[in-house]
């Protein structure tokens, strides 16, 4: 069976889903990759638009998308990923952006195969804030500069520009530093462990939910496959190996949804 028909074995309407690219027609934003998750998981098919971040205010207008924040000034904030479903109503499609409000949004219109399982929605809410929240927080230092060179040139001319202000944080040269950074990222990694350590018994070891992938699951992967893609030598190849090797078993759970249709 070809990868395409395995998702899909008839023809509806297309979803949309805007991306932005690494050096290539590759998707790294965890956020991006949590709802590609989805769309695969629950066999939904759909087709990828890629837009370089220095298009995406334009594009998103052009399209009609509502912003996905506002600052406190008021003004509004236009960011990926977004998603333009047209099989709701082939006349007024549906377009969402948030990657929150989008799994929300396919977990409701395609309740077929859920990411949430019944009464767990609070609880993986929380998690997936926790991962944003807490986890990711030390991860930042050291990935967004190893994230911004390996955009396309374009994209990092945007975000000079656009951060002149704010600067990119300084890259940490190999050294006590840097593995000091990575030694405040594993205590957060090992805390998690604990947690996740709990179900052991009452599961396979592995996802949130005890034997089945889930929201839950995917938004902690997506920030995996960011460090396995933009740091894959002094990032993965340490996140990999810690706490007995659960993280990369989480992404062999999750590898039958990464396909980039």
């Amino acid at each position: 069976m070809s990868r395409h028909s395995r998702y899909c074995s008839t023809s509806p309407p297309t979803i949309i889903l805007y991306d932005s690219p690494g050096t290539r027609a590759q998707t790294w934003v965890p956020n991006i990759w949590r709802i590609r998750f989805i769309l695969n998981y629950k066999r939904l098919h759909y087709r990828t638009v890629w837009v370089e971040f220095p298009d995406v205010e334009a594009t998103l207008r052009g399209i009609g998308a509502p912003p996905s924040a506002t600052k406190p000034d008021g003004r509004p904030i236009y960011c990926l990923p977004v998603i333009v479903d047209p099989t709701r109503n082939s006349k007024a499609p549906h377009i969402l952006s948030n990657a929150h409000t989008i799994a929300e949004y396919l977990e409701a219109s395609y309740p077929a195969r859920p990411v949430f399982p019944e009464g767990s929605r609070a609880l993986q809410t929380l998690f997936v804030h926790y991962i944003q929240e807490v986890l990711a927080k030390p991860l930042l230092p050291i990935m967004v500069p190893l994230t911004h060179d390996r955009l396309p040139e374009r994209t990092q001319s945007h975000f000079h520009s656009a951060r002149a202000t704010t600067p990119l944080p300084h890259p940490l040269p190999p050294g006590p530093q840097r593995e000091q950074a990575w030694g405040v990222v594993k205590a957060q990694f090992d805390c998690l462990a604990l947690v996740l350590d709990k179900n052991t018994g009452d599961g396979d070891g592995v996802v949130v939910q005890g034997y089945q992938v889930s929201y839950a699951d995917f938004a902690l992967c997506a920030m995996l496959l960011w460090i396995e893609q933009m740091a894959p030598h002094d990032g993965w190849s340490r996140v990999r190996d810690w706490n007995g090797g659960r993280w990369a078993n989480l992404r062999h759970r999750c590898k039958d949804y990464m396909d980039v249709l």
